[in-house]
């Protein structure tokens, strides 16, 4: 997903996956709904009957076939069909979706103290106690965890919740001793991986221990106990915890080298929800999102959503409009934003001009030390276009020996920039200025003295460079800057709405902090016990750790009803007091990036109102985008129905209001419940989107008792057709509390080709 942090994740956009040890058959998985009546230790011979239909009747064949079986939480299989086989399959009685089996990429000391959460042990949130943490569940869907961190020590914690009923399952170097208070689960899936990478497939730790970094990095950030003393070799050192220290943590390991794949992903959603966490954690995302139904993340979610349990995603690292991934209305998409630190190098040219650059490089130039543009380092074939791009073995080592090298990173490429400082090294460099105007934000440990600079200051390092005789340069060694420029800002990567699937539905839905993000690490990779990486990945944890927060103080309270909390709390201004904005630019950035907002756990406790939804909610919603009776009974395995007036899609109860295509007038109802103090009064405050004029009915809300539900009436008129989105927003206000939702709207000509 464009922008990946650290070495494995900028490796996946390089590597693919090899093709299926059978050129006629690929693994699929076959989704069947909401489990029955049928016992779960008998349903694989179920499966192995269907798939003996497709195998001419052989039982043999159809075990050879089948890769796992889901008996849990929902209903399937998956099994190495033909595309023949897969299309009877899906045609058979009981049978909603056969999708091909895809792969899914991966997706602190300051971040918490900067969101305004200080405390050491047990993070608490002034006026409320948290403490019933320990009681709260977080699974991680993830490269699994490195269990002898000091983030994950079980010191002082009180025995396991009574009915857990996860297991630690043992595997390479680890074992049953390997779990504790604090880690008290521990699973790996691995059958759907090499089904499609092959059999004899090198992987690092055939067991849920964290060969990789990204797994150990997200639970910590989420749920790490208190540090004293973390850093990255020096950067960043103070004292560091997660957003819960005291929650239990769940691991599920599916992701390996070279991502993670559906029927992996499936069998943990499978197993989480059956063990019993309350809160999944899931820092990945397909490349490109399907029907809800065909994407592994988005119907297991909603199996997890069904059974009470809080799933929060990743928003992806594509940085475009349109690019957000994890789509669903069930599950909480968190775009990833910087915090007011940054890791720089100066870059003093022989003038004595001085450029700041970002970087996490300890390596120094001392001394004056020539530079030069790649482009003139060029050698073999490569043109002095690639070679200013610092692509392996583009450049010459007699030409590049001893100096410094400007290179580029071209716009949009998913090149590593880390790979960029080992071609200079290798080419015989000893710096390297990397101008990278969308990843001038992200701290990169280049092997060599480097940092990255911005297209306005890397033209002018390049202009000193083309009018001076003998050009040379120094680069300092990074160094920690704390509030150095307006933060939060929305990070490059981050992807965007709209939401591609359903627009009705505002995706991403919270920002929180995901640049250059200190946590724990596998010293499997780099030797390092602690790492500072960058990605929607490390956004996602945040939120995690600040949901279960509010889950240990108010257990009873439904997914939505938290996601409720957290977004309509939620900040659009930065610590400046002025709008939030986003990189490179600096643009005014709009709920497209950030959604509500950034997350402010400060507040999350005292929401005053929230915008509840349960699974009926989301049934209606499904029929809303076309799901019929039949389909719709298939998934729940009830009696449900759709009604004969379907509601549109934005009448979801959803914390944001999003209007696609808005033509004269339209119309939407919310409900909100009380969950501040019994009698208050609420009125509303509305801010228009342009082009449009928007009123509520009533303007009062005035409540008598605590879980009082209320419904109202957003009213939507167009005054004028837009070019494109127009955002607003829509606040209930008394003293104690504002709850706030976002307003999208796309004003269109009528049908009539008339404005009335």
């Amino acid at each position: 997903m464009g922008l990946f942090h650290g070495a494995f994740c900028l490796l996946l956009a390089v590597f693919f996956a090899q093709p299926p040890s059978s050129l006629s058959s690929n693994v699929y998985v076959v989704y069947m709904g909401t489990p029955g009546s049928h016992d779960p230790d008998g349903i694989p011979g179920l499966h192995h009957q269907m798939l003996a239909s497709v195998h001419h009747g052989s039982l043999e064949l159809a075990r050879e076939s089948h890769v796992y079986s889901y008996k849990h939480a929902f209903r399937g299989f998956a099994a190495r069909l033909s595309e023949q086989q897969a299309s009877d399959i899906a045609k058979m009685p009981g049978v909603v979706s056969v999708f091909p089996n895809s792969k899914n990429l991966l997706q602190t000391t300051h971040s918490w103290d900067f969101m305004g959460l200080r405390g050491e042990a047990t993070m608490e949130i002034p006026g409320h106690s948290t403490e019933n943490q320990h009681n709260v569940i977080i699974g991680f869907i993830d490269t699994g965890i490195w269990p002898e961190s000091p983030s994950f020590s079980d010191h002082g914690m009180p025995p396991v919740p009574a009915g857990w009923r996860g297991i630690c399952q043992a595997g390479e170097a680890f074992n049953a001793s390997s779990c504790n208070r604090k880690i008290i689960g521990a699973r790996y899936y691995l059958s759907g991986y090499l089904a499609e990478e092959g059999p004899s497939t090198s992987v690092t730790f055939r067991s849920p221990r964290d060969g990789k970094g990204h797994g150990s990095h997200t639970a910590s950030t989420a749920a790490g106990r208190y540090v004293k003393n973390m850093s990255n070799r020096g950067l960043a050192a103070g004292g560091a915890r997660g957003g819960a220290p005291m929650a239990r943590i769940a691991v599920y390991k599916t992701c390996w080298e070279y991502g993670c794949y559906d029927v992996d992903l499936l069998a943990a959603f499978d197993d989480a929800i059956r063990d019993g966490v309350h809160i999944l954690s899931v820092s990945l995302g397909s490349e490109s999102q399907g029907e809800y139904f065909r994407d592994a993340i988005s119907l297991g979610s909603f199996h997890a959503a069904s059974h009470g349990i809080v799933v929060v995603s990743s928003a992806g690292n594509e940085g475009n409009p349109g690019s957000v991934t994890n789509l669903a209305p069930w599950m909480i998409t968190v775009a990833a934003s910087s915090t007011d630190r940054d890791f720089t190098s100066n870059i003093i040219l022989g003038t004595g001009l001085n450029f700041t650059g970002e970087s996490l490089s300890l390596s120094q130039l001392n001394v004056s030390t020539a530079i030069m543009s790649a482009s003139e380092a060029n050698g073999g074939n490569f043109l002095p276009y690639q070679s200013s791009l610092c692509l392996e073995s583009s450049l010459d080592n007699t030409k590049a020996k001893g100096k410094v090298l400007v290179c580029q990173h071209a716009e949009g490429a998913q090149e590593s920039m880390l790979a960029k400082s080992k071609v200079v090294k290798e080419a015989g460099g000893v710096g390297m200025i990397l101008i990278n105007e969308e990843g001038k934000d992200i701290g990169i440990p280049f092997v060599l003295p480097a940092a990255i600079v911005g297209r306005k200051s890397g033209d002018r390092i390049l202009s000193y460079i083309n009018h001076t005789h003998n050009p040379r340069t120094r680069i300092s060694s990074a160094t920690t800057v704390l509030r150095s420029r307006p933060a939060p800002r929305i990070s490059v990567f981050s992807s965007k709405g709209p939401n591609s699937l359903t627009p009705e539905i505002l995706k991403p839905d919270i920002a929180a902090p995901g640049l250059n993000i200190l946590a724990a690490w596998s010293p499997a990779v780099g030797n390092m016990e602690f790492n500072i990486i960058s990605g929607t990945s490390m956004a996602c944890p945040h939120v995690t750790g600040i949901a279960a927060l509010i889950k240990s103080v108010y257990p009873t309270w439904s997914p939505s009803a938290i996601k409720s909390a957290i977004m309509t709390t939620a900040v659009v201004l930065d610590k400046n007091r002025k709008h939030i904005t986003a990189d490179p630019s600096g643009r005014r950035a709009i709920p497209f990036d950030y959604g509500a907002g950034f997350v402010n756990p400060i507040r999350v406790l005292d929401p005053g109102l929230i915008y509840d939804a349960h699974p009926q909610d989301y049934k209606a919603f499904l029929c809303s985008i076309g799901y019929d009776d039949k389909m719709l009974r298939m998934i729940t395995r009830d009696n449900s129905t759709c009604s004969q007036s379907r509601m549109n899609p934005s009448g979801l109860n959803y914390p944001s209001i999003t209007v696609p295509s808005l033509q004269d007038n339209f119309s939407v109802t919310r409900t909100v419940t009380n969950v501040g103090k019994p009698r208050s009064i609420y009125r509303a405050a509305i801010s228009s989107p342009a082009g449009t004029n928007v009123s509520v009915v009533p303007q009062y809300l005035i409540f008598s008792s605590y879980g009082q539900k209320i419904n109202f009436t957003v009213n939507f008129k167009v005054t004028a057709l837009s070019k494109g989105y127009a955002f607003g927003s829509l606040s209930w206000k008394n003293r104690e509390s504002r709850v706030t939702v976002p307003l999208v709207v796309r004003a269109e000509a009528s049908s009539m080709g008339l404005m009335r």
